[in-house]
């Protein structure tokens, strides 16, 4: 048997285990193991042993936020199985706990001897990924403490600390040692005629900076009560179609999955707030764009979302240069990270700006917050940042010198920064990359609706009409360049993005359905754009494909060249349904609700872009997030777009 990887996700905590409940400690690959609390590794090693052989699987794990296996010894058709072990496990804030029971199955006393052989390496998230880069870690030491009733790892690297602590009721009789720096923790169990006992294991982690005062839960139960509960105030009061049940249940699945994708941030003032993170594993944390467009997509739904995302981004947003972290005054960050590696800067990512679209989709979603809530004190209170991201914009975004939004590779983050940030995602059809200033279609898109969502904030909120009328100007000029400079007229279709030549990039990708979105296209073109997305090149059944087939650029297994981004559908459907093109978007939805209901009613980040018509079930992406933010949003924006339809 293949030992998957199954996510149990809780908020910045998460942790990867395998068909067994065991975590390996296997470094690099497609995803990472372990139990993880701010992009450190807090458990690197997990592994149950009885009378010191793995035991064989009975039932795997299961899915869910709780994860159950049933265990045996190993043994044969003529010698059935002296017990039985059921194994259940659960994540809490920096926490996970396990229930492991083992029932007799002889009819007289027996005696077992069970360990759990543990370590944490406290491995920084980004050593684990496959891109082949090391980190020299100078003067780290890990060290171990035994505990009256389990175990303490700790390690240090200068100010740097953390610790991960295990206990177990009952104590272990013993905790060994392995010569690997891992520790065994042994029991030595009688059990009664076919008697049942039962071990409950807890750990703790305190990554560096963490004081609070945290308590490990009593056991997995009690921590599937606090997630079923939070759960059902996230799905509470929002009105699901009752004439599409399979839309509905991908609605109450991803607002589900968002409630567990909650991390703390902090606001202007201090203030603790919750806000949604990007995705499990590799990205439980803030990352700009994926918040924003969240929390636009259930704005009509959940408009707290938005009310924590707003002022978390603004805490955030730069006010100096840092040429190393792409920061420049005004500009929202793209990631924020709280690893071992961002502390010391040996990555740019503990506030990284990448990003040429955060910015617009910041101003975005204030408008349409506003426009939605009437909450003119948050637009007040914000009006500074917003000020700043329009003059980010205008200024260091090159709005007022280039005409577009532009953006240069980034040597030591990346190469590409809109939504498509993947290094050979922006591309001629025949897969050429451009060089020097990029200006993605896009990033000016959105660009165009946050001056117009700014101007009307500016004249109804701020009641400043004179500032109002210049993004106004600013937006009409916008449009006409765009269609001047960007509409391919052999292709009827706009360019993906001009290079720094003003040269059109002309692949035919799926960012031209977020012109639609942002209403940068007259409707005549928008029209046509939003029907040429339903061609079959484009269309695979499943959605809209990032690059359209046919062009050799194009693979199905690409990130960002041929796949399907569930988001990127949704923002498409809201587009279409804008242009008046509302078969199209019933196509599309009822693509994507279909792919969800393949996959338990839950859309992943991204799929193949195999087509329907020879592959009948949604072909998975190898590595794409299990539970992705802006995915468990789609559903609730398709429900905005076409109703229950």
């Amino acid at each position: 048997m293949t030992d998957r990887h199954h996510l149990l996700v809780h908020g910045a905590t998460f942790a990867a285990v395998g068909d067994r409940g065991d975590i390996s400690g296997v470094r690099g690959g497609g995803a990472p193991d372990g139990l993880f609390v701010r992009d450190a590794r807090h458990l690197s090693r997990w592994q149950l042993t009885v009378d010191g052989a793995v035991p064989e699987v009975l039932t795997p794990v299961t899915d869910g936020d709780t994860t159950r296996c049933v265990l045996v010894p190993r043994g044969g058709r003529q010698e059935p199985p002296a017990h039985t072990l059921f194994r259940e496990q659960a994540v809490g804030d920096s926490s996970f706990v396990e229930s492991l029971r083992v029932t007799s199955n002889r009819p007289t006393p027996t005696t077992v001897r069970l360990a759990i052989t543990a370590d944490a390496d406290f491995t920084d998230q980004f050593e684990l990924r496959s891109d082949h880069r090391t980190y020299v870690k100078a003067g780290a030491v890990r060290s171990r403490h035994v505990l009256d009733d389990g175990i303490e790892f700790a390690y240090r690297r200068a100010e740097w600390r953390s610790c991960t602590s295990i206990t177990a009721d009952p104590a272990p009789d013993a905790v060994e040692e392995t010569g690997t720096g891992a520790r065994r923790l042994v029991w030595t169990l009688d059990l009664e005629p076919h008697g049942t006992t039962e071990l409950i294991l807890r750990v703790m982690a305190r990554p560096h900076g963490d004081k609070r005062a945290l308590r490990v839960p009593r056991s997995p139960a009690s921590v599937n009560e606090q997630v079923l509960a939070l759960e059902e105030r996230f799905v509470e009061g929002v009105a699901f179609p009752t004439g599409w049940p399979e839309l509905a249940a991908a609605c109450a699945r991803g607002l589900s999955d968002l409630a567990a994708l909650q991390v703390p941030a902090t606001g202007p003032d201090g203030e603790e707030l919750r806000v949604p993170a990007a995705g499990a594993p590799w990205f439980l944390t803030l990352l700009g764009r994926d918040a924003l467009l969240t929390a636009l997509f259930t704005l009509q739904y959940r408009p707290q979302l938005a009310a924590a995302v707003l002022p978390a981004l603004a805490a955030t947003q730069a006010t100096g240069t840092g040429v190393s972290r792409v920061a420049q005054p005004g500009k929202i960050v793209h990631e924020v990270r709280h690893g071992e590696l961002a502390h010391f800067g040996q990555v740019p990512f503990g506030r990284y700006y990448g990003s040429v679209d955060a910015t617009p989709l910041f101003l975005i979603l204030l408008g349409a917050y506003v426009e939605q809530t009437g909450d003119a004190v948050l637009a007040r209170r914000l009006e500074p940042h917003a000020r700043a991201a329009i003059g980010w914009m205008l200024d260091h975004g090159g709005l007022t010198s280039r005409g577009y939004l532009v953006y240069r590779a980034d040597e030591g983050g990346l190469a590409n920064q809109n939504w498509k940030d993947s290094p050979g995602a922006i591309c001629w059809s025949d897969g050429t990359r451009p060089t020097g200033a990029v200006m993605a279609a896009g990033a000016q898109g959105y660009a165009y609706d946050a001056l117009r969502r700014t101007a009307w904030v500016a004249r109804t909120v701020w009641g400043d009409e004179t500032y109002a009328a210049l993004l106004e100007q600013a937006a009409a000029d916008l449009r006409d360049r765009f269609q001047r400079d960007f509409w391919m007229e052999d292709r009827s279709f706009p360019a993906l993005a001009l290079d720094g030549e003003g040269h059109q990039v002309d692949a035919l990708a799926s960012d031209a359905g977020h012109l639609l979105w942002s209403g940068l296209l007259d409707k005549e073109y928008g029209e046509v754009v939003g029907r040429r997305l339903l061609e079959p090149d484009f269309f695979s059944g499943w959605g809209v494909r990032t690059l359209a087939s046919g062009q050799p650029a194009y693979h199905p297994l690409s990130y960002h060249r041929g796949s399907v981004w569930p988001h990127d559908n949704a923002l498409i459907t809201l587009g279409l349904a804008r242009y008046g093109l509302h078969d199209e978007a019933r196509t599309v939805a009822h693509a994507l609700v279909d792919a969800a209901t393949a996959a338990g009613h839950r859309l992943p980040e991204v799929l193949a872009g195999y087509g329907r018509d020879t592959h009948p079930e949604p072909v998975p992406y190898p590595h794409a997030c299990i539970r992705e933010s802006r995915s468990a949003a789609a559903p609730l924006a398709l429900l905005t777009a076409v109703g229950g339809a």
